[in-house]
């Protein structure tokens, strides 16, 4: 479980991110920030493609981002989007965060201001595939 600092700083770094969003095509700018086992934050935007399969949603290139800095496992992840009610990750996206974090691994969903809800990926996806 991170801290309410922690937390606040992971929210503000999704959000940060989120502005270099390259979604021409949707319009649809996410952020996401991950923390790791660490302490360390790496963030990611998604990253449209004209063949829309191509697609990166923010919460995997945050998550290539911290594997890339030698996280191991993922602590929490904050998402923000302008949506409202705010965007939660798609379900390949709360697969991939199964395979760093744990059920109890917080998920910050942010819309571009105010407070972020607060849940787990357990409770997102219950039963994940695993090996």
């Amino acid at each position: 479980m991170s801290s309410p600092a922690e937390r606040s700083a992971l929210v503000a770094a999704a959000r940060a991110v989120r502005r270099r969003a390259h979604a021409p095509y949707s319009k649809f700018t996410v952020g996401a920030a991950v923390l790791d086992e660490r302490g360390r934050v790496s963030v990611g935007c998604n990253v449209e493609n004209a063949s829309y399969g191509l697609t990166v949603c923010a919460e995997r290139n945050a998550i290539a981002a911290a594997v890339a800095a030698g996280a191991r496992r993922i602590r929490s992840v904050a998402v923000a989007s302008a949506s409202s009610p705010p965007a939660s990750p798609c379900g390949a996206c709360r697969q991939v965060i199964a395979e760093l974090g744990q059920p109890d691994t917080e998920v910050l969903i942010a819309g571009s201001k105010g407070a972020a809800e607060h849940t787990t990926l357990g409770a997102l996806l219950p039963r994940a595939f695993a090996l």
